[in-house]
């Protein structure tokens, strides 16, 4: 099969994609990756070097949920449209709603990693104010949802919830995502500090819950904003922050082998989100042996089940008992590590993902051949 994957470089969508299409590519498909956002430098696309069915065609278009990303949708469709009828792929994997109205009779594949709706009611507990940005916003969400030959979410959570903001007809599926455990050491001893990864500007990753009270063990918060690469250039050093009882060290963007380190380290991964369509720091956690400190959200209830520890929803004082109860019951935090440890490898393996979206394409392709004879 040839396969045309959407992908942006600016959100945790990146990581998801390089599974993807190195699994796709192993499988001997071929694949083109188009990328919105920023333009990558080449050291963090070489892990493209050695895929010889890849052809990466990178672009500077901004994305539908930017205010200004309504000033470029009609051009990368155009781009995208373009691309189609050059290259005549089998099948587009969409990981953008907006595309799935692409006027082309290529089956569509449409992956709802997040949206914009649900994001602001996750945050702000009430629907976004309107606006003529937004009323198009929902515009174009809708006809990508209604236009799409089936939808997939990485959760339960996450395809009950695109049906609720957008009314969703159609095909439906869930695929979880997952990651390469190859990329982390779950077998080096662990030291007692918390670690959690997230960007710092965002309101839905909340990591201030773990600044409000004091934890029994080091905290350490890394910015997931923009990853580096090996360069040779120092890492900012990480920096100390004291509120009355609280100390945390926040520590700047990370390379893989630096976030690899640290996850190996870190006794406990504490995942504060309250708004998380699929947790993929805490599977990268997970896959390193950490135990696994929830918030009592349903997605990540529905990821992690009896193998978490869940904390009162968006509750810093919660949290901080949840963590005390862990430094002290070390046999329980042991056990915490090894259970989900246990549940990465079941669930959510880059192998299972891209063989479950195998499965999918390739019934969509034979129902097309069918309807076409």
């Amino acid at each position: 099969m040839h396969i045309l994957v959407t992908s942006d470089t600016v959100s945790n969508v990146w990581a998801y994609t390089r599974e993807l299409v190195t699994g796709l590519v192993t499988h001997g498909h071929r694949v083109t990756l188009v990328s919105f956002g920023d333009i990558l430098l080449p050291s963090e696309i070489s892990w493209m070097d050695h895929l010889h069915g890849l052809q990466y065609r990178p672009t500077a278009f901004r994305l539908d949920w930017m205010q200004e990303g309504q000033n470029d949708f009609q051009d990368s469709s155009a781009y995208l449209v373009a691309l189609v009828r050059e290259l005549n792929p089998d099948l587009l994997h969409l990981n953008h709603l907006g595309y799935g109205s692409l006027p082309v009779s290529t089956p569509r594949v449409v992956v709802a990693h997040g949206d914009l709706i649900s994001w602001w009611q996750s945050v702000h507990g009430q629907e976004p104010k309107n606006s003529r940005w937004l009323r198009w916003y929902r515009e174009i969400t809708i006809e990508g949802l209604t236009k799409a030959t089936v939808l997939v979410a990485p959760s339960v959570w996450m395809l009950d919830t695109v049906r609720a903001c957008y009314a969703r007809p159609g095909r439906d599926m869930v695929i979880y995502s997952g990651r390469n455990p190859i990329f982390f050491n779950p077998y080096t001893n662990k030291e007692d500090f918390i670690l959690s990864v997230g960007r710092l500007w965002d309101a839905s990753k909340q990591i201030s819950l773990l600044t409000q009270q004091p934890h029994p063990l080091p905290v350490c918060i890394v910015d997931s904003d923009k990853p580096v690469q090996p360069s040779g250039l120092p890492i900012r050093a990480e920096v100390k922050l004291a509120a009355d009882e609280v100390q945390v060290a926040l520590k700047g963007a990370q390379t893989e082998s630096q976030l690899r380190l640290l996850y190996s380290r870190a006794a406990i991964y504490v995942a504060t989100s309250r708004y998380e369509p699929f947790a993929m720091s805490t599977v990268e956690a997970a896959f390193s042996r950490c135990a696994i400190v929830a918030n009592d959200i349903p997605p990540l209830r529905e990821i992690w089940g009896d193998t978490a520890l869940y904390f009162r929803s968006n509750d810093a004082f919660s949290l901080a008992a949840v963590t005390q109860r862990l430094s002290v019951e070390r046999e329980l935090c042991r056990s915490l590590g090894n259970l989900a440890f246990q549940r990465a490898r079941e669930c959510f393996t880059a192998k299972r993902m891209v063989e479950d979206y195998l499965q999918l394409y390739g019934n969509l392709l034979r129902s097309r051949f069918s309807a076409a004879a």
